[in-house]
């Protein structure tokens, strides 16, 4: 239990942070998925979902909600899968 004020403030301030970060995290895993399932049923459609999935981790990176290094371990992988598959 917080004694003061300034860390009621930071708990109030982090549980705002962690739930638009849990949000931002969900959106991403989703795009994700919409792109492995492109990559899966239609190969043809899964360049389009590719960059959408880039460009949601690059968001991702910036806003610090994933490490740049995670999100760029991540576009090189589904970049590889797209490649694969071609």
């Amino acid at each position: 239990m917080a004694t003061s004020r300034s860390a009621e403030k930071r708990i109030r301030v982090n549980e705002t942070k962690r739930a638009r970060n849990a949000a931002h995290k969900s959106a991403l895993r989703s795009t994700i998925k919409k792109y492995e399932a492109a990559l899966a049923n239609d190969p043809t459609n899964a360049p389009a979902h590719l960059q959408k999935a880039i460009k949601a981790l690059d968001r991702a990176a910036a806003k610090g909600i994933i490490h740049k290094n995670a999100a760029s371990r991540k576009k090189s992988r589904l970049t590889k899968n797209l490649a694969k598959q071609a």
